[in-house]
This record gives structure tokens, sequence and C-alpha cells, in this order.
């Protein structure tokens, strides 16, 4: 949650996460499971002589949770994301369609046509 007075940051790059904003995040994650895991022992204590089976989950998790806050909270920092990709492709460009027949000369033989059209001399 950011404050209201602080301008919006885009990540425009691959940069990893701030040190300190890393470490404010995994203080947060920790102190929220913490919270959780107290509120999941002192309802074992309430709920004890009531009813037996919730308060029993409710201290297992408690028991479990501290283990589990910390792994999280130690993970490490997060992977750098992929940089974004300078490559633009070329674009592709359409195949040429196959040239059309022309009619053939009296000789029975095509003649090549130069690109712009003029019969180009045999040899042979």
């Amino acid at each position: 949650m950011r404050k209201q007075s602080e301008p919006e940051v885009f990540r425009i790059t691959g940069a990893r996460q701030g040190l300190a904003d890393d470490v404010r995040g995994r203080q947060r994650r920790y102190m929220i499971s913490m919270s959780v895991r107290t509120v999941s022992v002192v309802l074992a204590a309430v709920l004890w002589n009531v009813e037996r089976h919730v308060a029993i989950v409710a201290l297992v998790l408690g028991i479990l949770l501290p283990y589990v806050s910390v792994v999280i909270a130690n993970a490490g920092r997060e992977n750098a994301p992929r940089l974004p990709s300078t490559f633009v492709p070329a674009p592709t460009r359409p195949a040429l369609a196959a040239p059309t027949e022309p009619s053939a000369p009296e000789s029975g033989r095509e003649e090549p046509t130069s690109a712009t059209g003029d019969a180009r001399e045999h040899h042979g």
C-alpha cells in the first residue's frame, strides 16, 4: 500500500526490487503470519473445553506456522525478471505469387524477358 502523497512509480526495467523494499516486504509477511499464529493459539486455548476438534486444528496451525513463516521470510530475494527483448523482428514479406503463363511465341519456346518486358537474345 502506498501513501497518497507519493507519486505512482512504474517499473520499466528488469532491475530487481530494492533491498529496503525487499526487507520491508519480508517483515510484513512475517508479521502477518505471526499474527495469525497468535490468533490461532489463543483460539485453541479458548475453545479447548468447548470445541476440542477446532481447538486441536488451531493448535496444530499455531505450532506449524512459525516454521512456515521463517521459511517464507528467508526464501531469498526474488529472481530478477527477464529483461525485455530489444530485438525487433523484421516484418515478414509475403511470398511472390507464381507468374502467370504468357501466351507462347509462335516457335513454341518462351523467350525470357527483362524487367522492362523486352525480349532477350537467345544464345545457343
